[in-house]
């Protein structure tokens, strides 16, 4: 496998943000875990860039990810060869991202705190959010199964501090309504394959700061259930396309936040949060499952490693 295969592919342009680089000695791993049969395979790898955060296109033939603000498809097997998404004037894209079910759009994360939409096959950007919606920060994670919807992580600045709740956009006319308000952190969200719920992490039922839990509710913000209580720090919950089982990416317990190079576990569990199981342990974190990285045979999911030589 060829590392430096990605930079065939990478266009010229002026560097506008400081993307994170990797450690000395270190690599960034794109993997396929497979529940069957409890292994995982290499796609890609690469000691240039960090690549972060994969989407498993719906037709079960591509992976997208980003790097430096592209997002780039690359497909399922080994030795793939990753190639740009054409995003127009979009070239800063973050590890919030997703794919419509439908497989004709991709949703993408702006550093400008704003959301659009780009054609999956590539195209012009179009932005979905509105200015005036009275938030700083938009974080993409989830689109409805209808394509109407997109729900995301709003960032506020309320006197001193910035609180981050849920909110849901309406993708034809970036109407916006508030799911949550909490002072506690709020992340992570999106839709269940059926569209009945949102599954999200939170810290909003710990007193210890950092200590973000599982949870979902009703896609109107009512019924809220928290799935995991354990004393580790649980982000980012997938629900399968089938909606038989969760991914989550889970920390050892006092981590606050969702920091890159942490030792790490990849956990399936039931829908409700049971009989959780450990798929994977890795180093990783911020980029290893920011965004749903299911196979549509719901059976396989994706994940970014960052392993470190003779670490």
């Amino acid at each position: 496998m060829n590392p430096n295969s990605s930079t065939k592919e990478r266009p010229n342009r002026t560097r506008d943000t400081e993307w994170r680089r990797l450690l000395p000695g270190q690599r960034a791993r794109l993997m396929v875990f497979d529940l069957a049969t409890r292994s995982s395979m290499c796609v890609f790898e690469t000691e240039d860039f960090v690549i972060e955060a994969p989407n498993w296109t719906p037709d079960g033939t591509g992976l997208v990810f980003n790097c430096d603000g592209l997002l780039y498809r690359t497909a399922p097997q080994e030795d793939s060869q990753p190639r740009v998404v054409f995003t127009g004037a979009v070239t800063d894209s973050n590890n919030d991202h997703v794919v419509s079910m439908d497989g004709r759009f991709l949703y993408v994360s702006s550093q400008d705190g704003h959301l659009y939409r780009v054609p999956l096959c590539g195209g012009e950007a179009r932005r979905v959010t509105r200015p005036g919606d009275g938030l700083d920060a938009r974080y993409l994670h989830g689109v409805s199964p209808d394509g109407g919807t997109l729900v995301h992580i709003g960032g506020r600045r309320r006197q001193d501090r910035m609180t981050f709740n849920i909110y849901a956009v309406r993708v034809e006319d970036g109407s916006t309504r508030q799911l949550t308000d909490s002072e506690r952190p709020h992340d992570g969200v999106e839709y269940s394959p059926d569209g009945r719920w949102l599954y999200f992490n939170s810290e909003r039922a710990s007193a210890e700061p950092g200590h973000s839990q599982l949870f979902r509710m009703r896609p109107d913000g009512t019924g809220i259930e928290q799935l995991t209580f354990d004393e580790r720090v649980n982000w980012f919950p997938h629900p399968a396309p089938d909606g038989g089982s969760l991914v989550y990416l889970s920390y050892p317990p006092g981590v606050q936040g969702h920091p890159a190079n942490e030792r790490v576990l990849l956990r399936v569990a039931d829908p409700d949060g049971r009989n959780a199981w450990d798929a994977v342990e890795a180093f990783g974190g911020q980029g290893t499952l920011n965004v749903n990285s299911w196979a549509p045979d719901s059976r396989r999911f994706a994940y970014v490693t960052y392993p470190v030589a003779g670490g």
